[in-house]
């Protein structure tokens, strides 16, 4: 049999060199290149040296028997097909050996039209059982790749329509980039990797997604919110997970949406934990998207100056924001873009930096 190309490849291995040799000489005749091992040792070092696509082993050897390098190949060759031989008519023993994985059993003396049955059984069976996995690993990369596209193509529309939605709103025009923009500085102040940058990125172009379920009436408001419109706003970090959920498989995206208005001494929304408990990236994400809302003009007031705002995330440190996000913050204010102590606070969000 041809496989790939090539001829097949047989390992004999057997104590006895007359059984190998005939059993080389008519295989190899038949179309086969064989090599030969005279015990376990020499044939794993074969089976290491490069493809072996069956090996017949014999049952009985000295040192250590066929049954226990039919073990080793199923361990470290799975693909190599192997077949049992045997002088002892020992029924339970060619059980044992097809229930470990062999393909096939064969009586010494061999008869050897039968011995070449088996091996070109063994030898399609190999081959089908690979093409079977080729094609079904085929299909399994079609279908990542297909759902990639969709989550692709679903993400691209959901930050669009956040864009949209923010763009209906001078107050709050440019808001998520902003915000991921500084989160995004702050977490490689912190020296965090890429993957976590990169994840964090995305949940806070999309952190605010949720307020598409909350009625603009309420979002627009000019006056004070009364407790039962507060409560609608509170649910849109909630509204923003289930929205993302279909189309995001990472969970600490996931729960930094949902946590971004959570309170480091736990009274925030919408579940009310504290501390650690809440994700790192949603506790950067609460300093910058506080600071943005601080220093914007929103429909109930005026946009707070840069010391107020500043001074009101001092106050609330370690009550609303975690103590170091604050720190790191203040520390690095003057590198964050967006800011109005920054270096460069006129610079538009137009495209996030990577």
């Amino acid at each position: 049999m041809v496989l790939e190309g090539r001829k097949s490849r047989l390992l004999i291995v057997d104590d006895e060199p007359t059984v190998r040799d005939i059993l080389a000489r008519a295989l190899g005749g038949n179309g086969y290149e064989c090599v030969q091992a005279a015990d376990v040792s020499a044939a794993v070092t074969q089976l290491k040296s490069g493809t072996i696509d069956l090996v017949l082993s014999d049952i009985m050897m000295p040192d250590r028997s066929g049954i226990d390098l039919l073990g080793e190949v199923m361990s470290w060759w799975p693909d190599t097909g192997v077949i049992m031989l045997t002088a002892v008519a020992d029924t339970s023993t060619a059980v044992h050996a097809m229930r470990l994985g062999a393909h096939d059993y064969i009586m010494k003396p061999f008869n050897l039209e039968e011995v070449q049955l088996s091996v070109e059984r063994a030898l399609e069976k190999r081959e089908l059982v690979l093409s079977n996995r080729e094609h079904r690993e085929f299909l399994e990369q079609k279908v990542e790749e297909q759902t990639a596209q969709i989550r692709e193509t679903s993400l691209g529309a959901i930050q669009a329509l956040v864009e949209a939605l923010e763009a209906k709103d001078t107050y709050t025009n440019g808001h998520s980039r902003r915000v991921t923009e500084v989160t995004v500085t702050l977490a490689r102040e912190m020296g965090l990797g890429e993957d976590e940058v990169g994840r964090i990125r995305l949940a806070g172009l999309l952190h605010d997604i949720g307020k598409i379920g909350v009625p603009e009436e309420i979002l627009h408001k000019p006056g004070k919110l009364s407790g039962g419109e507060f409560e609608q706003i509170k649910r849109h970090s909630v509204i923003g997970e289930k929205i993302l959920k279909p189309v995001i498989k990472d969970e600490e995206i996931l729960a930094m949406v949902r946590y971004h208005h959570e309170r480091y001494g736990g009274s925030g929304y919408p579940e009310g934990i504290a501390g650690d408990a809440i994700p790192l990236g949603a506790r950067l994400m609460a300093v910058a998207d506080a600071y943005d809302a601080m220093t914007s003009n929103r429909p109930y007031r005026k946009a707070l100056s840069p010391g107020e705002a500043h001074s009101q995330l001092l106050e609330n440190r370690g009550i609303q924001f975690d103590p170091e996000a604050v720190d790191l913050f203040i520390r690095c204010e003057k590198k964050l873009p967006y800011c109005p102590m920054s270096a460069n606070p006129a610079r538009k969000p137009d495209k996030l930096a990577s």
